[in-house]
């Protein structure tokens, strides 16, 4: 479905409007209106569109400005032209601003369904290319900044694909930001994306866990943060509708060996809205914790956590948390809600560790109900043995082999959906990860390509239809999920060694 909206002063010209076309009829929907240009451009600024249906003359803000504002941020957008006035300096100005049709009042029901026909059939051509193209120039950039902000690309490497992707870091500083949300993530994607289009000093991308990234370079360190958190303030009114919505904010590293850092501290910080639910928007700069523990002048030795947490020492690590808990109870001035803060404090570590290792988020679940725990409890005693209990439970994931949980999720589905068409594409945009990261993690945790393994599990399958039942070969094979019956004779060969006719008539 392509999306319109329609701009008019006059409430029954958008009533008629709803009326006398069928838009699901021609793949169209209408996604909003407006009474004058303002009110258009700031909802457009927030919605997907790819029709503009305008009226000439309305106050506040007349048509043909709109579409001038408009097309800042959508160059692409297919505009219609309404209007009570044959004037030549109108059509001649909407000519200009590359509008589709210009159409006078009262409206011709046919030439209006004719206008929108063309522009479906534009639409479509210039999209399919366009979406391709983009798609694969997104995966490359996806793969791209995420293999450089992880330490996995060389740096010549790196400049060259920068190059190739006009990725602009010639600046001495840069800060991360990382966006995670619950609905949608292309559709925001897009929106973000042209907002910030125009830009050159921020990029956008996707990152491994399905996180949309933010990246800024500047060249002053703190008016370059306080720009950045204005952006993301903007991001963040303008997709109010896509609550909840979690924005991090990294530090502010020096370009190029520091950048890394930006990007483990944004995404830390997106842990901390476990302890703070009530806010959207945090820097790692002024997390909360960090600033009531920095005036207790207490900090936790992390490194030797880390190292005992590798080698799956319970004891140890026992040892250590009592030892720190003791440790802050001799502090001078230390109050009962900065050992709690130390307690959480060490939750989100335990949590961010565990998963940079793991690279998943297991059972985030049970790290809630330690939060849970830590904010009831009355004795140090009690918030000790907590973390000891997060401490034992984060050394028994890394000693089980539990895999990826969207992994887990593909191979439920292959299990469930064998016989019907999948793809990393399809299964990437249902679990909204990128295909190619996708398939890295299917063959990490299966030691197989997606392709290999699907077409293993099926023809295993096949063998089982040839062992217990009289189907022709074909209907196997359409059984199974090859529609193309050669092709399943090719692929039952490769792993089998004999034709699928052979194997049944060993049986």
């Amino acid at each position: 479905m392509y999306r319109v909206f329609i701009v008019d002063d006059e409430p029954f010209i958008i009533e008629g409007l709803y009326d006398i076309i069928d838009w699901a009829g021609l793949g169209l929907e209408i996604v909003g209106h407006a009474e004058n240009g303002r009110k258009a451009l700031e909802a457009m600024k927030q919605t997907l569109v790819d029709i503009l249906i305008t009226d000439i003359s309305m106050p506040v803000m007349d048509g043909l400005e709109l579409i001038h504002l408009v097309r800042e941020f959508h160059e692409e957008l297919k505009v219609i032209v309404l209007s009570g006035f044959n004037e030549f300096s109108y059509l001649k100005e909407g000519m200009r601003l590359g509008i589709e049709n210009y159409l006078l009042k009262p409206i011709n029901v046919e030439e209006l369904r004719s206008t929108l026909i063309n522009v479906v059939d534009k639409l479509d051509s210039f999209k399919e290319g366009q979406m391709i193209a983009e798609f694969n120039t997104q995966i490359l950039k996806d793969n791209t900044l995420h293999r450089w902000l992880t330490h996995q690309i060389g740096e010549s490497e790196f400049v060259e694909r920068a190059d190739l992707l006009h990725i602009e870091f010639n600046h001495p500083y840069m800060a991360a930001a990382v966006l995670r949300l619950e609905k949608d993530h292309a559709e925001v994607f897009e929106l973000i994306g042209k907002q910030l289009k125009n830009n050159r000093s921020l990029t956008l991308f996707r990152d491994i866990d399905g996180d949309l990234i933010v990246l800024a370079v500047m060249d002053d360190v703190s008016k370059g943060r306080e720009v950045f958190l204005q952006v993301m303030k903007d991001i963040q009114e303008k997709l109010v509708n896509y609550r909840p919505l979690r924005i991090s904010i990294g530090s502010v590293e020096c370009l190029p060996d520091q950048a890394a850092a930006s990007y483990r501290n944004a995404k830390k910080t997106q842990d901390y809205f476990w302890i703070y639910p009530e806010l959207e928007l945090m820097d790692y700069g002024e997390l909360p914790i960090r600033q009531e523990l920095d005036q207790v002048d207490f900090t936790l030795d992390w490194a030797v956590y880390v190292k005992t947490l590798i080698s799956k020492d319970k004891d140890s690590l026992h040892q250590q948390i009592k030892s720190d808990f003791s440790r802050i109870q001799t502090l001078s001035g230390v109050m009962p809600h900065d050992i709690q803060n130390v307690a959480l404090e060490m939750i989100v570590r335990f949590k961010v560790e565990l998963k940079a290792i793991r690279h998943t988020d297991d059972d985030p679940e049970l790290f809630y109900e330690a939060f849970q725990r830590v904010r009831a409890a009355e004795t140090i005693d009690e918030l000790s043995e907590t973390i000891q209990d997060v401490a034992d439970m984060t050394v028994d994931f890394l000693i089980s082999d539990v895999k990826s949980p969207v992994v887990q999720q593909v191979l439920n589905r292959i299990d469930k959906a064998y016989a019907e068409e999948l793809s990393l594409k399809m299964l990437g945009i249902q679990y909204n990860i990128h295909p190619v990261y996708l398939g890295q993690l299917f063959h990490k945790e299966t030691g197989q390509t997606f392709t290999e393994f699907i077409n293993k599990y099926r023809i295993d399958k096949a063998k089982e239809l040839l062992t217990t039942t009289n189907l022709k070969v074909h209907e196997i094979a359409r059984n199974v999920g090859y529609w193309e019956t050669g092709y399943f004779y090719k692929q039952f060969k490769k792993y089998v060694g004999i034709s699928p006719t052979d194997y049944k008539g060993l049986l």
